[in-house]
């Protein structure tokens, strides 16, 4: 066991071992030669205590030289002792790790009954409570926590003797995804459609929100890569079309991009995009959290903003209470974007961020006009990259894509000229254009057939593509197509059988007249009555 540390010790010991640590300083100030017997027993009869006491505490303390070594330890066994024999100790170190040890987190009291049953059941006498709490916290505290998931524990315990740093902006850039804790509405019918994830990016030097994604669809490599677009690329359109006046300065593509180990970072297309461009990836630790500090801080703060907003679910379920956050939601996606937007570029930006002393803005301004800019060298190619993908076959009325129907001129030429499925790249924040790769490999932008039609995002677009459908649903008449259904079946057997007695020929017709449905079918006919055959009627 490992000594306590001052504040930890009693303080009547403490004033005691400070009234001897004063004496015994004083007692060899006073002699710089050999003590003598005389002396000693002066110092003892001071503090009253025996000689001996007097001869061990200078001792003790010409060795530590502190108080603390000067501290009446308690009587008992040495720190570290056992007396349990070695077959009890092999049980409980095995009950432990097995058992105790583990994600189900069982009780401290349920270790104790496992240990005591097991121990019987060899016929070795029980353990005392205290002697399997000793041997517990004799496992190292971080090692425990880890093995039973106690992830707050093991954060606390972790020593973080250095952090990410970079010298100047854009030399690394963290990504990372949370779900927002609130709930958005639909557009049209303003009903709470479920909470989005965020996707967030920030320079490690600065500070700066470089870009960010919002989405309802769980995290993925396309949140992931529109995020990095928005990110690189000049923000002054994206800000004007939100009616958002802050400038928002940041654009060129990071040197490292520092990610966790999610299958979204690692896709094929989204590394080879990043290589291509330049950009090393730089994957966390697995199980490491604290290597993503500065972004997680970011992403709490953030959320931190949200809870002020009707709809939020706040932090955990003590905040929320009796709160409704469905009942209470209000915002849609797209007004949800642009509050965030407003409050990174209009708040966070300019506020002191703690760890820096300053605002991130200023830092940023400080640097731009030195950092090297570096933007792709084919700027459209860098951004078709990272866009999704479908195929679709060029048809004479153009390419048709979730329900949308694109055309441009430049699709003339390939119009029935090849039986190839084109690829399409498009972009889900803006429907309004496609990117088309003709059988020449080279990409033409198509735009709406409609050229009257607003931009719409592509969440939007199914959401109204669904809508149209159950409205559809809601407008059949379910008895008038299944009547509809079972004429059409009448039909076409009449139809059948008319065709078959048509074929037999004549002959075949005066056989089975009766039969074949001339005057009726034999079934429903009554026997019991007089049927009057040709030959007996004028």
């Amino acid at each position: 066991m490992s000594d306590p540390f001052p504040d930890e010790v009693d303080e009547a010991l403490w004033d005691e071992a400070c009234r001897r640590a004063d004496a015994i300083r004083d007692f060899l100030k006073s002699r710089t030669g050999r003590m003598s017997v005389a002396d000693v027993a002066l110092l003892a009869t001071e503090l009253e205590i025996s000689q001996a006491t007097a001869y061990r505490l200078i001792k003790l303390f010409r060795a530590g030289g502190t108080v603390m070594s000067l501290v009446e330890r308690k009587p008992g066994r040495p720190g570290g002792h056992r007396v349990l024999d070695d077959r009890r100790e092999e049980i409980i170190r095995t009950t432990i790790s097995r058992y105790y040890l583990t994600r189900n987190r069982p009780s401290f009291s349920q270790l104790v009954r496992d240990v005591q049953t097991n121990c019987l059941a060899v016929g070795l006498r029980r353990p005392h409570p205290r002697t399997i709490k000793v041997r517990l916290e004799d496992i190292d505290l971080q090692k425990r926590a880890k093995r039973r998931g106690e992830t707050k524990v093991a954060k606390n315990t972790r020593a973080v003797p250095g952090m990410l740093a970079a010298s100047q902006p854009l030399q690394i850039v963290q990504v990372d995804h949370t779900k927002a804790d609130i709930f958005v509405v639909d557009e049209e019918t303003r009903q709470p459609i479920g909470r989005p994830w965020l996707t967030l990016a920030m320079d490690v030097c600065s500070r700066m929100v470089t870009g960010f994604y919002l989405t309802m669809d769980a995290p993925s490599r396309l949140s992931t890569s529109l995020c990095l677009l928005h990110s690189i690329f000049d923000k002054s359109a994206w800000l004007r079309e939100r009616e958002i006046s802050e400038a928002w300065p940041v654009a060129g593509l990071p040197d490292t991009l520092h990610v966790d180990n999610g299958a979204d970072f690692r896709s094929q297309s989204f590394k080879r995009g990043c290589q291509d461009a330049g950009i090393v990836i730089d994957w966390r630790p697995p199980g490491e959290p604290r290597f993503g500090g500065h972004i997680e801080r970011l992403i709490g703060t953030q959320m931190g903003k949200l809870h002020l907003l009707p709809g939020t679910t706040f932090s955990n379920a003590q905040e929320l209470g009796e709160y409704d956050s469905k009942r209470h939601a209000a915002l849609t996606l797209r007004e949800l974007e642009r509050y965030i937007a407003l409050d990174i570029v209009g708040s966070y930006h300019h506020s002191i961020h703690a760890s820096l002393g300053r605002p991130p803005i200023a830092v940023w301004r400080e640097h731009e006009d030195v950092i090297p800019l570096r933007l792709p060298q084919d700027r459209m190619r860098f951004w078709l990259t990272f866009l999704p993908e479908q195929e679709r076959t060029l048809r004479p009325t153009g390419i048709h894509l979730f329900g949308l129907r694109y055309w441009s001129a430049a699709l003339s030429a390939d119009v029935g000229r090849s039986n190839r499925r084109l690829l399409v790249k498009y972009d889900p924040r803006d429907m309004a254009r496609v990117f088309v790769r003709r059988p020449s490999g080279n990409f033409v932008e198509a735009r709406y057939a409609d050229v009257t039609l607003p931009s719409v995002t592509l969440h939007e677009a199914l959401a109204a593509r669904r809508a149209l459908l159950t409205k559809g649903r809601r407008e059949l008449d379910t008895r008038t197509i299944v009547g509809t259904a079972v004429e059409q079946r009448k039909l076409v057997e009449a139809a059948v059988k008319k065709t078959a007695l048509a074929r037999r020929g004549p002959a075949s017709h005066q056989k089975t007249r009766v039969e074949d449905g001339g005057w009726g079918s034999l079934r429903g006919v009554d026997s019991s009555k007089p049927v009057a055959f040709d030959e007996d009627t004028e």
